[in-house]
């Protein structure tokens, strides 16, 4: 599994119309082959922090989706941002036996 994290700092005048955008898309995504997750979420401590959430099974299907249509609308909506955003990929296995702990 592929997981997938996105940090966000917004412009406050600009929040609104950026959470309805991936708010929008969130849904498409989570309908992509692959895509076991797609949550949107906002720090507590500051509320222009935001966060996108994703999980994928296979490394294929995360391309995909990087290439897909959806994903450039998000790229474009990442022009209301306050900086660059922030992204990180980790991939997660579960060693054999480790269900037992």
């Amino acid at each position: 599994m592929i997981l997938v994290m996105i940090r966000m700092k917004v412009l406050s005048e600009k929040r609104m119309e950026l959470s309805q955008t991936i708010t929008s898309l969130s849904g498409s995504i989570r309908m992509e082959k692959g895509c076991q997750r797609c949550d949107f979420c906002e720090s507590i401590e500051d509320e222009n922090r935001l966060f996108l959430l994703e999980e994928w099974d296979t490394q294929e299907n995360l391309m995909t989706h990087l290439k897909s249509e959806h994903f450039k609308v998000l790229r474009g909506a990442m022009n209301l941002l306050k900086e660059p955003y922030e992204r990180v990929f980790h991939t997660i296995f579960h060693p054999a036996g480790m269900e037992e702990i």
